[in-house]
């Protein structure tokens, strides 16, 4: 949560700091560089929020303990607590508040019994008792030896094998050779490799946690138990199958969310950003454990730190570079640049001479030449009402105006954005930079990993400029705007410094001084992100931002200003 190179407000850089000692490994003591003083954080920044990143483990703990708490209240099984649970989504309130009304309709409903209207025959036993095993039953051939000590009611699945004298003929397959069969409570048996193809395919294929009979129209659901016993020693399907049920404990929990990131199974806990309400105030961005650069937001679905900018600010920008997208695209290649004034124009007929309509200076469309040098002789156009030409000029002047701002932003954003992607090409510079300012000065390799520490600086404050110039967009022109934009501008005008001194070529004699140089202007750097971030996030703590257009959760929007 907070930055690898924090210093406090009276800390700097000093040369003479620049040096720490420790032991190697025969107990000797030497020096280590350390061009970054790390300092704790006496207390969280504005722009910082609290959250927990929570292994699959962890997960599976909180898992139990749900499971333990209803199990514990309803007298029943784990299996059974845990199937009541998914059915109600994790809500245990809900569950205890519907269960204790009329728990019959409940165990129908979570598919751990049969309706009434669809009880087998009379010689079938039931479960007695007040706790969710009414209306119940166990599979054939039961023994009262299976019954649970503890009083607990459990849903019996069965293993056997069919009867000497009943040839046993799968529904599914039509093998009378097989000498194993599984059934739930509805005691519709089917062979064991049958039940083992259609869990493993519900599982791995279609991804499902919440298995039913395979008769049709048969409802009941299948414990954990019983597919663990389904998989057979198919640990990998298992486990699979365990993973989803976590999946859908955590997309059931507000305060839960899985990391994005491919491949990464981590959580993240964050209470604060699960409220609506707060989105307005401050931008939940988190990391899991797992890796210290797997960043997103908890509060909207876009997967990156979107600072300084809130959610609701950040969907309408990405919505409206997504639907003007196709217009800029045009826009840059229907339109050229005035000669003189740098006005953007659009030709909009056949005929190649062209007016400014702001400094009104007249030139060629096809070689943007003065058009005083071509003659007109074999010039032509079209005449248009002048009263008509003049409103259309005027709204197409406003239209011109519109798309002309949202560019000048889009093109600063889409830049920051490309810069942000080549320094991936850039880390790979960096660390041969790194290998050769090694090989030709006298530092360590420890010694030169400033190079890497600025780069990873300078990515990250272009992520931060990058939205910057989204924020920019929808505020309303006031003073705060123009604080706001002189903050940028500081920041800016340092990453622009700092990626000119990495690409900077290595001399052997300069090292050291390319060295503090580097490590200089990176704190620097770092300082002016910080003062961007905190200001923006005391900002709207402070409710001083104004958007000229309405923004989700926002009051009262100001009218949009162009």
């Amino acid at each position: 949560m907070s930055s690898d190179y924090e210093l406090s407000d009276n800390e700097y850089y000093d040369e003479d700091d620049d040096e720490m000692m420790y032991e190697d490994d025969d107990g000797s003591a030497s020096e280590m560089d350390v061009d970054f003083k790390i300092t704790p954080s006496a207390k969280p920044k504005s722009y910082e929020i609290e959250y927990e990143s929570l292994t699959q483990p962890q997960v599976e703990k909180l898992i139990t303990q749900d499971v333990e708490d209803i199990s514990g209240i309803f007298g029943v099984e784990p299996d059974v607590a845990s199937l009541l649970l998914r059915h109600f989504n994790w809500n245990k309130e809900r569950l205890i508040e519907k269960y204790m009304d009329n728990a019959t309709a409940v165990s129908v409903a979570a598919g751990l019994a049969l309706p009434e209207k669809a009880e087998p025959s009379s010689s079938r036993s039931r479960s007695t008792g007040s706790s969710l095993g009414l209306g119940i039953r166990r599979a054939t051939r039961r023994n009262t030896a299976e019954q649970p000590k503890s009083g607990k009611t459990k849903i019996l699945e069965r293993v056997s094998p069919p009867a000497d004298d009943q040839p046993f003929v799968c529904p599914i397959c039509f093998d009378d050779s097989q000498t194993k069969t599984l059934s739930l409570s509805c005691e519709h048996k089917f062979c064991s490799e049958c039940w083992n193809t259609y869990v493993t395919s519900k599982i791995r294929t279609e991804a499902e946690h919440w298995i039913t009979c395979m008769a049709e129209d048969c409802k009941l659901v299948a414990t954990d138990e019983f597919v663990k016993s389904a998989l057979k020693d198919d640990a990998k399907t298992f486990a699979r199958f365990q993973e989803l049920v976590v999946r859908q404990f955590v997309s059931c929990n507000k305060n839960l969310k899985y990391c994005p990131y491919p491949s990464c199974t981590h959580t993240v806990s964050c209470p604060a950003g699960a409220s609506k309400s707060a989105l307005t105030t401050i931008v939940p961005i988190v990391s899991c454990g797992a890796n210290a650069s797997h960043k997103f937001c908890f509060g909207c679905a876009i997967d990156a730190d979107h600072r300084p900018v809130v959610c609701g600010v950040a969907k309408m920008w990405l919505q409206k570079c997504q639907d003007d997208s196709e217009t800029a695209n045009w826009i840059k290649s229907n339109t050229k640049e005035c000669s003189k004034c740098q006005s953007t124009i659009e030709k909009n007929g056949g005929c190649n001479h062209m007016t400014c309509k702001k400094c009104k200076y007249e030139f060629c469309w096809v070689c943007m030449g003065p058009w005083t040098e071509h003659g007109t002789a074999w010039y032509s156009c079209n005449r248009y009402d002048e009263k008509a030409s003049i409103d259309a000029r005027d709204a197409q002047s406003r239209s011109r105006a519109s798309l002309e701002r949202y560019l000048h932003y889009y093109n600063r954003w889409a830049n920051h954005e490309q810069s942000a992607k080549l320094s991936v090409e850039l880390y790979a510079k960096t660390e041969r930079k790194m290998e050769e300012m090694q090989i030709t000065s006298d530092m360590t390799w420890i010694e030169v990993q400033f190079m890497k520490k600025a780069m990873d600086e300078v990515f990250k404050c272009r992520m931060t400029l990058k939205w910057t110039y989204a924020m920019a967009y929808y505020l309303a022109k006031n003073n705060q705007k123009e604080l706001f934009e002189d903050n940028q501008r500081d920041l800016e005008r340092a990453v622009e410094e700092l990626s000119e001194l990495i690409e900077s070529s290595i001399d052997p004699e300069s090292a050291l001084a390319l060295r503090q140089k580097v490590t200089d202007k990176t704190v620097y750097v770092q300082k002016r992100n910080e003062i961007m971030l905190e200001d923006t996030a005391n900002g709207y703590l402070e409710e001083r931002w104004n958007w000229n257009i309405a923004v989700d959760g926002f009051d009262e929007p100001a009218e949009i200003a162009i």
